[in-house]
């Protein structure tokens, strides 16, 4: 019999790590131990579920058209793109064999949190995706000069409005207080120097595009975190990357969204991330004890619960009849890529399980579960399908309230998935 540890750990490292669990890949990696099952998880390889991924275009959409009927139809493009991207990214995780690399894209975005809602145009948004992706598992002193250097991010903190004569800071300062170093550990002074380190860089808003005009750029000397010389953003984030303040905050974060919100992660884990590879950092935290500990339980954001509930249900988001219907189940949730509230990103645990978001939640998994297959509960005996719910959605166990209320439901398949979706045990990793 698999001890219920396993089965706890193995949930967790479905549903953090990996977005939740095909059908049967649950208890085939149960089968194969838990060091094997997370050797897979934490994979980075060819992906052949990505195989049937369509990439829409996302062509750049130049200025706004003056005559009306054109530019109705010019915004009626850029929101279709809006939208279209969004449910691209959404197929790349529910398709993806090996989603950690999306996971972690999904971190990121929240991390260095962007949003369409001022950036306005699909491809920055795409180009700046991309970018995550590539740097998701590598250096963090790679991403942070890709990040820099990001037209989405620079036009989101009004860096193209930084020049040397009149510097704003907004870039300079959510750049060490949310990107690279956290509260307390930079000065206003070094808020106010960096931004002259970031002057200089110019953004074509509808294609992300990034120049440097080198006479809107400070050429003085600036002194940053007691260092002092003619910065440039790459040489800046260097600085600031290489800084010990970095590695504690990143191992912090990291621990924060992918094991607890509330539980301090051990001293020793920014040690782990001395070179800034983010790799053995992630791979560190999934191997910690704290996996096999009830008490590190998380709450899925929307998203992740859509992700998931999709992967189960094998259902591609974009095929869905409709995905405007999809963007504002979401967005009522609170949640949709591409679209964090803030710089600071979005809540997170707890602060997404709330009464008003509970009905559109029933409501989407209604919808999905119309749309979707639910043939793991329906090939098996009536005696055997909660059990087989628990199995096919990486549930370590139920409890004994959700039991009694999924067995009154085994004579509906429909129903006993719809309840199974909308269970604590399955919106919240305990």
């Amino acid at each position: 019999m698999t001890a219920a540890s396993d089965r706890l750990e193995l949930s967790r490292l479905v549903h953090r790590f990996g977005l939740g669990p095909k059908p049967g890949e649950y208890l085939q990696l149960l089968a194969g131990g838990i060091p094997q099952a997370r050797a897979k998880i934490l994979a980075r390889r060819s992906d052949p579920g990505l195989n049937a991924l369509v990439t829409p275009p996302f062509p750049t959409m130049g200025q706004a058209p003056s005559d009306p009927t054109a530019s109705a139809a010019y915004w009626k493009e850029v929101y279709d793109q809006s939208v279209s991207v969004a449910m691209w990214w959404m197929d790349r995780m529910v398709l993806a064999d090996y989603p950690f690399v999306e996971r972690m894209t999904w971190f990121w975005h929240g991390h260095w949190a962007t949003s369409i809602s001022k950036v306005t145009y699909a491809l920055p948004m795409k180009i700046q995706n991309d970018t995550l992706r590539t740097h998701a598992l590598g250096n963090f002193k790679d991403m942070s000069r890709a990040m820099v250097r990001d037209g989405a991010l620079i036009f989101w903190l009004d860096g193209e409005e930084n020049v040397a004569y009149s510097p704003n800071e907004n870039l300079g300062r959510e750049f060490m207080e949310l990107f690279t170093l956290g509260v307390g550990n930079y000065s206003q002074s070094d808020v106010h120097q960096a931004a002259l380190g970031f002057t200089g860089y110019n953004v074509d808003q509808t294609s992300g595009a990034v120049t440097f005009d080198p006479k809107l750029h400070d050429n003085d000397k600036v002194s940053v975190l007691g260092k002092r010389q003619v910065f440039d953003a790459v040489t800046l984030s260097d600085w600031i990357v290489s800084r010990p303040e970095n590695a504690t905050f990143i191992a912090r974060r990291l621990w924060f969204r992918f094991i607890s919100s509330s539980i301090e992660p051990p001293a020793s884990l920014s040690k782990v991330f001395e070179n800034r590879d983010i790799s053995p950092l992630i791979n560190s935290i999934a191997r910690n004890p704290a996996m096999r500990r009830p008490q590190y339980s998380q709450a899925k954001s929307p998203v992740e619960w859509f992700v998931s509930a999709c992967r189960a249900l094998r259902v591609t988001p974009s095929k869905l009849p409709s995905s405007g219907a999809v963007s504002w189940y979401l967005d009522s949730m609170g949640q949709f890529p591409f679209n964090p509230p803030s710089v600071g990103g979005w809540p997170y645990d707890e602060a997404w399980l709330t009464a008003a978001a509970t009905q559109y939640r029933i409501n989407l998994a209604y919808y999905l579960v119309q749309n979707g297959h639910i043939d793991a509960l329906t090939s098996v005996p009536k005696s055997k399908m909660v059990q087989a719910a628990a199995d096919w959605l990486g549930v370590a166990q139920w409890s004994v309230r959700t039991e009694r209320s999924l067995n009154q439901a085994v004579s509906d398949s429909a129903r006993l998935a719809l309840l199974a979706l909308n269970a604590p045990e399955y919106l919240v990793n305990a």
